[in-house]
């Protein structure tokens, strides 16, 4: 396959995916307006920052995959994406140590104050009276919007400090999950109201969407005591800026930021943020995975996604529906002969049906198979025995509410 990497990308990664016979183009000063242009016959596209539009979705006339270098996709259009029938993949967990790391870090320079002195340092002055006034960590209540991958890690450093940590009861969330939960001892409470009212710090690690974008508003911050710390490593816009502006002059806050609602689109460049210039605010350059560590594992993650997707397998991919559709699922257990499925479908286009999702799962001596095809539409018995009578398939069924079942074989 020929792939394109939009960011930069180690040596030894690329070597791993040449050495399995794929091209890779790597061109880290493509940008949202050049990448349509340059995406050409690539078949794969693997972005870190850099935005893909649907123009580039358009332009990429052989793309079949794009793959987030990270955990968000939100500088993926994944409507034009899905529409293409493009796959979009991320590799998500491998770097919440290097966010939480920051997100400590951030915290505890709030607490110590240690941007101002280290700045003080470096100018010559000595100010010990000043920087001796902390509060300290131990005991205080630390609230996490947000207990995925990072936040979870976040979690695991807080209790280290002696913090005490809690967040928002999901029933949704695995097993393993809520596993992980009680093994750092995080606290689950019944609402964001009831977290908010508790906590001293509160951290927010949610992924952008309409839900999520501007959620640390006037109301979410007046829910909150006056001192307390906002830090956010997520997006930069989840914070409303004006809000907590006047939270900070108001009534004390302050803020730990990695991201910012204004961010340059390059690496370097002129930012003007009346909230990055703010004394109450300890930021950093939205460097919160850039750890050595986490971009080595991001690009293993993403080298296993591509190596995955060339032998047939699709991971992390975000942009297919979770919900299987159709009315009714059919089993077909039939020989593993060319154009077999092939017969079926025919049957199922015939009836006016609609596949939805399948697989064909192949058993071992590579004789038999079974394929599990969702459809939409009625059922019916006659259908069920046309499909039961292709001399290759060994036996048919169908389960869905109010369908029949039916078994034979030809």
């Amino acid at each position: 396959m020929k792939i394109l990497f939009a960011d930069s990308v180690d040596d030894s990664r690329l070597n791993v995916l040449r050495d399995a016979g794929h091209e890779c183009v790597v061109d880290p000063s493509l940008n949202a307006e050049s990448l349509p242009d340059q995406i050409g016959e690539a078949e794969v596209l693997v972005v870190r920052s850099t935005k893909v539009s649907a123009k580039t979705v358009a332009a990429g006339s052989s793309l079949s995959l794009i793959v987030r270098a990270g955990a968000g996709t939100d500088n993926v259009d994944k409507a034009a994406a899905s529409a293409a029938g493009i796959y979009v993949c991320n590799v998500p967990g491998k770097n919440a140590i290097a966010v939480a790391e920051l997100t400590m870090g951030l915290l505890l320079a709030i607490d110590r104050n240690l941007a101002d002195n280290v700045a003080d340092l470096r100018k010559g002055v000595w100010d010990k009276a000043r920087y001796t006034k902390a509060s300290g960590l131990a005991g205080k209540t630390l609230a996490i919007i947000g207990l995925g991958e990072i936040g979870l890690a976040v979690a695991e450093r807080a209790k280290a400090f002696g913090l005490s940590v809690i967040a928002v009861r999901k029933d949704h969330r695995s097993a393993q999950a809520q596993a992980r939960i009680r093994s750092v001892g995080v606290r689950l409470v019944v609402d964001t109201a009831a977290l908010l009212k508790e906590c001293d710090i509160v951290s927010i690690h949610v992924p952008k969407s309409p839900e999520t974008v501007g959620m640390v508003n006037e109301a979410f911050l007046a829910q909150l005591r006056d001192g307390a710390i906002v830090l956010n490593t997520s997006r930069g816009d989840m914070v409303d800026e004006a809000a907590l502006l006047k939270a900070m002059n108001e009534r004390g806050f302050r803020a730990g930021l990695d991201v910012w609602p204004n961010e340059p689109s390059k690496s370097t460049g002129d930012f003007n943020s009346e909230l990055a210039k703010h004394p109450a605010v300890v930021g950093s350059h939205h460097i919160g995975a850039s750890t050595q560590q986490a971009q080595e594992a991001v690009a293993d993650g993403t080298v296993a996604v591509i190596n995955a997707y060339a032998a047939g397998a699709v991971r992390n991919c975000v942009n297919l529906d979770t919900d299987t559709a159709g009315s009714i699922v059919l089993n077909v257990r039939h020989l593993d002969e060319v154009g077999v499925l092939a017969k079926v479908f025919a049957v199922i286009r015939a009836n006016g049906l609609s596949v939805k999702q399948m697989q064909n799962q192949v058993f071992a001596g590579g004789q038999a198979a079974v394929a599990t095809i969702n459809i939409d539409g009625a059922c019916s018995e006659a259908f069920l025995s046309e499909v039961g009578e292709i001399e290759e398939v060994l036996s048919t069924s169908a389960t869905a509410a109010d369908a029949p079942t039916n078994k034979g074989g030809g």
